[in-house]
């Protein structure tokens, strides 16, 4: 059987080389041996969380134990959050978070995707957690990727200098961390 790879794309339009879709193209043309999954998510022009969390949640109940989880931009921060609010149903092998907004911090004060309080400690489900973040990101700053680096410590980094936030020129760290596990 493959190995799964559950994909949530980033907020806003979606279409051929808009959004996530140099990643999701990159995903699918380097990961040829694994089942990669990028549902669209509800109304990503005017996310909700709750939305977005059902959409998660149901995706999740179908998946198999050691799935790999990666999310990017507000993907990301809502397969975090969901994590840290929901009980996984079966272990999840990595977290790989792309460009991640850190709600509560520089002007991101949404309050519907803030994570809780102590939100490490309840990711006891996640084998490892991986943080990609580029210096010159022109939405997300890479102070963001530093906030979750403080929060968790176990998280292996990877910071860029010029790939800017949508990845378009493809993420060769990230496939090799994904084989590592």
């Amino acid at each position: 059987m493959k190995k799964e790879v559950l994909f949530i794309h980033s907020a806003g339009p979606q279409g051929h080389h808009e959004g996530s879709d140099y990643l999701v193209t990159y995903l699918l043309n380097t990961l040829q041996h694994y089942k990669v999954l990028h549902p669209k998510m509800p109304d990503p022009e005017h996310p909700t969380y709750q939305s977005w969390k059902a959409a998660v949640k149901e995706e999740m109940a179908g998946m198999h134990e050691g799935t790999i989880l990666i999310g990017h931009s507000l993907g990301a921060s809502v397969l975090l959050k969901y994590l840290a609010e929901e009980k996984a149903h079966k272990p999840v092998a990595g977290l790989f978070l792309i460009g991640a907004v850190y709600w509560g911090k520089e002007d991101w004060d949404v309050e519907e995707y803030m994570l809780p309080e102590n939100f490490s400690s309840k990711l006891s489900d996640v084998g490892q957690i991986f943080l990609y973040h580029s210096k010159n990101d022109e939405v997300v700053p890479i102070t963001h990727m530093h906030y979750y680096a403080n929060e968790l410590p176990t998280a292996r980094v990877r910071e860029f200098d010029d790939l800017g936030h949508l990845f378009g020129k493809g993420l060769p760290e990230l496939i090799e961390d994904i084989k590592s596990i």
